[in-house]
């Protein structure tokens, strides 16, 4: 049976105003809790407070940009593209290995470009990954369902993915990146069996490589037990908690943060959560929890809407969005309270930097995109 896609100037509808409400609250309460969590570290480094604030806004702005461009996008044309688009990010993985191109910080090699242009490469990565397995799956459905073969070639492609952000290395992206991979793989039909077989594979390699590196089974075990270690390796973690426990239920108060006074590392990045919990305390927390959810609930709405009406790809592509969003913001939270190992992982919408922030938008973009063309739909078969 022939679906019928919508044309490339939408009806007026309107786009999802909680999907849309939610995200645009994470980034504004993002924007204050980075201004709020650099101050001291942006005073030592620059000399200017606010410096790390006024940066993130301006990547909000890119982000804002970047987002409503692909709103006007119609969704066949990245399904049209999502080869083009996976050679393109499988590029950048290697480049970033390549010394003189790829940036080495703290012992990773996770960034291209020099001075204000740099970008975390496995930001647009993941996105290109997601719409290539989404495109396959929507193509090749029976396959995928029925065969070994179906299935083991795209995971042979997010494995090979997974590889490269392994050797940068960043297992926090590669875990992700595997995880919401075979979510979007069960959700088009891939077999059980097969999946957790080569989930298995792919696991395995992951944990081989955690323990045999004795600083990263160090990270392993301190995480288990930072108290054991609260001054050298427990010392993040160990902060972190205190900041939380600080917060109790309704915070110290925007700006009386005392973890963030040099006393917590990478609060503006990676633990800027935990700093958000000790100024607003559980009530924030549940906020920010709250949000995330809400924006995982519409995206998995659009999805099965999506789904039912026959526009496989956008809903493929809608699960794993939601999916990806929702499983960074866990882990992230989840390492902040001691629950889970480190993983270098941002919170996305909130902690600094610029691929983050503007992925993320680009990512509610195309969410936005799909809610539309489902109501565009609906709006002409109502017709």
């Amino acid at each position: 049976m022939m679906v019928r896609t919508p044309n490339l100037h939408l009806p007026r509808v309107m786009p999802d105003s909680a999907m849309l409400l939610a995200a645009a609250s994470l980034l504004g309460i993002g924007l204050v809790m980075v201004a709020s969590s650099s101050i001291a570290i942006a005073d030592r480094l620059t000399g200017e407070p606010l410096y790390f604030f006024y940066r993130q806004t301006v990547y909000a702005l890119a982000g804002i940009l970047a987002a409503a461009v692909v709103v006007h996008v119609p969704m066949r044309l990245w399904q049209r593209n999502s080869f083009a688009l996976l050679a393109a990010g499988l590029c950048l993985l290697v480049l970033v290995l390549v010394p003189g191109i790829g940036n080495e910080v703290n012992g990773a090699r996770r960034w291209i470009g020099a001075g204000a242009l740099t970008f975390q490469a496995s930001e647009p990565v993941r996105l290109c990954i997601l719409l290539y397995v989404a495109a396959y799956a929507s193509r090749r459905q029976a396959a995928l369902v029925t065969t070994w073969g179906g299935l083991f070639r795209p995971m042979l492609i997010v494995l090979s993915a997974a590889v490269l952000l392994l050797l940068e290395p960043d297992f926090g992206a590669a875990v992700v990146l595997m995880s919401v991979a075979g979510m979007m793989l069960f959700v088009a039909g891939a077999r059980l069996l097969p999946l957790f077989s080569l989930a298995g594979v792919g696991v395995g390699a992951v944990a081989l490589l955690a323990i045999s590196s004795p600083y990263r089974l160090q990270r392993l075990v301190s995480f288990a037990d930072p108290w054991a270690d609260p001054f050298d390796s427990g010392f993040q973690l160990v902060q972190s908690l205190i900041a939380v426990g600080r917060g109790s239920i309704t915070g110290v108060g925007l700006g009386n943060s005392v973890q963030k006074l040099l006393y917590l590392p990478e609060t503006h990045t990676d633990f800027l959560f935990a700093i958000l919990a000790e100024e607003f305390g559980l009530l924030g927390v549940l906020l920010i929890i709250g949000l995330f959810l809400l924006v995982g609930w519409r995206a998995f709405v659009a999805a099965r809407r999506s789904v039912e009406a026959g526009r496989l790809f956008n809903g493929f592509l809608a699960y794993g969005i939601g999916g990806c969003l929702l499983l960074q913001a866990f882990i992230n939270i989840g390492v902040n309270l001691g629950a889970l190992p480190s993983k270098g992982l941002t919170l996305p919408f909130m902690s600094y930097g610029g691929s983050s922030l503007v992925v993320s938008c680009v990512l509610i973009g195309l969410l936005l995109r799909i809610d539309m063309e489902n109501r565009a739909a609906d709006s002409e078969g109502a017709a």
